[in-house]
């Protein structure tokens, strides 16, 4: 009689080009290697989306524009349709993140045998904003056969009793980014990475190079990714005169290609979990900056100082000066990357989806064995 294979499932509301969509996915085609039956159900499928590898069946829980109804309707609706699909796909383990989607993914599952392990990768006052919200999530997680954290302080969002269920678990780092450190000469570059929004706070960077530009005549600033306030930082840059010096040419798709030569690196965000960015980055053995934000991720691999530093959120003075001490002295930016590449063999695909892999099966237990 042949063996039923062991069966993982995904749940994330689409496979729109984002940190988290990518680990779902990276993690889907690991499992998939490894001769795992995987299903990626989302609520949506988007345009500008990560493909999924062979071999990993897809499924979309929204409902159609024939079905919907009212707004409790549609919410009954919704729910009913994702209830089927895990009963019928009757996975061994389903991870969800973000937000409402570990609810729904918890609701959904109820009574069946599929357990169920939800994850939460940004600061989580900002994935549950509201009282009722946090209240579900500290309520419902109970239900949760797992609790996947980003960082030790995202923790403690929760109460001791639940934080028991809850397990620290690293992203892998994209496998494009697993290369020898750069090892010629670098030019005075300091770069960013990241969707140009509020949060990210590229205007704090431009406002901490626009305080060195002239002590740094050969310097630059590169500003790599698009968003909504990407026009409104290109004229205030114009406006300081200094777009000979700061550029921001968007999204680009060969991101370690033109950051590995550079000189720095800075990560302004109010706000992460843990910014796959910045891990990306020291692996390849730049010297970084990064605010202390909570929930607290960039402290949990920078060591302030040795690895790299930490400046206050939103802080441009602080960063001004980290940026000018960097410049100031070669050799200190040279051992500061180094120290940061040895990241990479933490955040090692390989590694990292072992790790996965062996947790889901204590999740699972004598099943799996």
């Amino acid at each position: 009689m042949e063996t039923k294979k062991r069966h993982v499932a995904f749940y994330i509301g689409s496979l729109n080009k984002g940190g988290a969509e990518r680990v779902f996915v990276n993690l889907a085609k690991y499992f998939a290697s490894r001769g795992y039956r995987v299903t990626m159900v989302t609520q949506y499928r988007l345009e500008n989306e990560y493909e999924l590898p062979p071999g990993v069946d897809r499924i979309i829980s929204d409902i159609t524009k024939e079905e919907e109804g009212g707004r409790m309707a549609n919410f009954v609706r919704r729910y009913t349709k994702l209830r089927r699909i895990f009963k019928e796909i009757g996975a061994d383990v389903v991870l969800s993140t973000i937000g409402k989607n570990n609810f729904m993914a918890l609701c959904a599952n109820f009574f069946l045998p599929t357990k169920v392990v939800v994850s939460v990768v940004a600061e989580p006052t900002e994935e549950y904003p509201s009282k009722a919200m946090r209240l579900l999530a500290k309520t419902l997680f109970y239900f949760a056969d797992g609790i996947v954290m980003q960082t030790t302080d995202a923790v403690k969002f929760f109460q001791k009793s639940l934080q028991k269920k809850c397990t620290i678990l690293k992203n892998s780092l994209n496998p494009i980014f697993v290369r020898p450190r750069y090892e010629g000469p670098r030019r005075q570059e300091i770069v960013a990475v990241g969707r140009v929004d509020q949060n990210k706070n590229h205007r704090m960077i431009i406002r901490a190079f626009e305080q060195i530009a002239d002590r740094f005549p050969d310097s630059r600033l590169t500003i790599y990714g698009n968003g909504e306030l990407r026009e409104t930082l290109l004229e205030e840059i114009c406006g300081k005169n200094l777009q000979d010096r700061i550029f921001m040419p968007g999204a680009v798709t060969d991101v370690p290609d033109r950051i590995e030569k550079a000189y720095a690196f800075v990560l302004a965000s109010f706000t992460e979990g843990m910014p796959n960015t910045l891990l990306e980055a020291m692996s390849l053995g730049l010297a970084c900056i990064s605010t202390d934000c909570p929930c607290g991720g960039p402290k949990d691999i920078i060591k302030d100082g040795e690895n790299g530093f930490l400046v206050p959120v939103d802080d441009s003075d602080a960063l001004a000066a980290r940026l000018a001490e960097l410049l100031s002295d070669p050799a200190k930016a040279d051992a500061m990357g180094r120290r940061a590449a040895k990241l990479q063999q933490d955040y090692r695909p390989d590694k990292v989806n072992r790790e996965w892999e062996t947790y889901f099966a204590g999740i699972v237990g004598k099943k799996w064995m």
